[in-house]
């Protein structure tokens, strides 16, 4: 088999590229809050039947801090945060926190059988394109808003969070910073 030289300058160029694609890829290992036009503005209202048959609306939540978490079952890192979040709403529930799931899956019946394994604590209501174009535009999964007891967003996290950091800000909305 022959064997294909390449000079240095080429050599350079494709060292850079791959470094490029290396720091692209790892922006995303743990997300950071995002910057959204959304963020210090009212939440987009909306009202839904949750999966158990609960009225959800986000103006029936407020008061409360809403982590509302867009998600998938098929999306890997949506399944990574679900147990930090059933262990924070039983954490911090009393506090006057709310978690929406919004599942941005096609059926609900995929839904229904993959919540009966995962025995989430919150509500999870369907999601569909007319919410997520309200969100900004769900283009990846997970995506999380926190939103404060007044209803305004404070904070967007999307892909693969840090959910230490995540935690941080919403224990600085609970205590009202």
């Amino acid at each position: 088999m022959a064997r294909i030289r390449i000079g240095r300058k080429p050599r350079a160029l494709v060292r850079r590229v791959l470094l490029l694609i290396v720091l692209a890829a790892g922006s995303h290992a743990f997300a950071a809050p995002r910057k959204s036009p959304l963020l210090n503005h009212p939440a987009p209202p909306f009202a839904r039947t949750a999966l158990t048959n609960e009225r959800i609306s986000l103006a029936g939540l407020r008061g409360r801090v809403v982590l509302l978490n867009f998600w998938a079952t098929w999306c890997a890192p949506c399944q990574v945060e679900m147990p930090r979040f059933v262990a924070w709403e039983d954490k911090y529930k009393a506090d006057g926190l709310s978690i929406v799931g919004v599942s941005m899956d096609d059926s609900a019946e995929t839904v229904h059988s993959f919540l009966r394994r995962k025995k989430l604590n919150y509500p999870v209501v369907m999601g569909d394109e007319k919410l997520g174009l309200a969100y900004g535009g769900i283009l990846g999964l997970p995506v999380t808003y926190l939103i404060d007891r007044h209803g305004v967003i404070r904070a967007r996290f999307q892909g693969d969070t840090d959910l230490d950091a995540m935690e941080n800000a919403l224990q600085r909305l609970l205590q009202g910073n």
